[in-house]
């Protein structure tokens, strides 16, 4: 199974950070999936690819030229994808993934995250879209989806596929849970937008 994240090339502030990103790499490592990211080499994309290769796993990245040529790319990966520019960039890692998660990031990785939203609400996507809402760092959007809702410019049945992940026991819930075909009620403590919000 392919795992695309989405996350920054820059670190944090958060020390929190750096060993739940390397926590989610070991495990997509261990537990035979792939990685597809952006195939950078620095900060927390460094952190993920580095902890999925220690543990055995596969790792595609998927990089503009314009970043090539800035030598931003880890070339330690499995396989190196690239591509004319971010626009086709997202388009690929849309492409080959069967799980996205959004680690906690900046602009760019909202941008990612929400054209997956835009898919999984199309029902362009059958796959579960999970923020990793690390020490709540995706409160404010979740509130943001709920708002939508009570606004009338969205429902929850738009919103099923969407999830909130506290850790990482939650994310290997709501994909095994999808896995099992198993997805009318989210795992216990996982906020399934379309389903439960509070």
């Amino acid at each position: 199974m392919n795992i695309t994240v989405y996350l920054g090339a820059n670190e944090g502030n958060d020390p929190s950070l750096r060993k739940a990103v390397r926590e989610l790499g070991t495990w997509i490592g261990e537990s035979g999936n792939r990685l597809v990211y952006g195939g950078s080499k620095s900060g927390l994309m460094g952190e993920i690819a580095e902890s999925v290769l220690q543990a055995g796993g596969e790792v595609i990245g998927v990089e503009p030229q314009f970043f090539i040529d800035m030598e931003y790319q880890y070339d330690a990966i499995t396989e190196l994808i690239v591509t004319k520019d971010m626009t086709e960039r997202k388009t690929k890692m849309i492409e080959l993934g069967d799980v996205f998660i959004a680690f906690p990031g900046g602009t760019g990785t909202l941008e990612e995250i929400a054209e997956v939203m835009s898919k999984v609400s199309l029902k362009h996507l059958e796959a579960p879209c999970i923020l990793y809402n690390l020490n709540g760092y995706y409160d404010s959007l979740k509130a943001l989806l709920s708002h939508m809702t009570e606004k009338g410019l969205s429902s929850p049945e738009r919103q099923e596929g969407i999830y909130f992940a506290r850790d990482l026991s939650e994310i290997r819930k709501i994909i095994e849970n999808q896995r099992s075909n198993a997805t009318t009620t989210p795992p216990e403590n996982t906020q399934g937008i379309g389903n439960q919000l509070g």
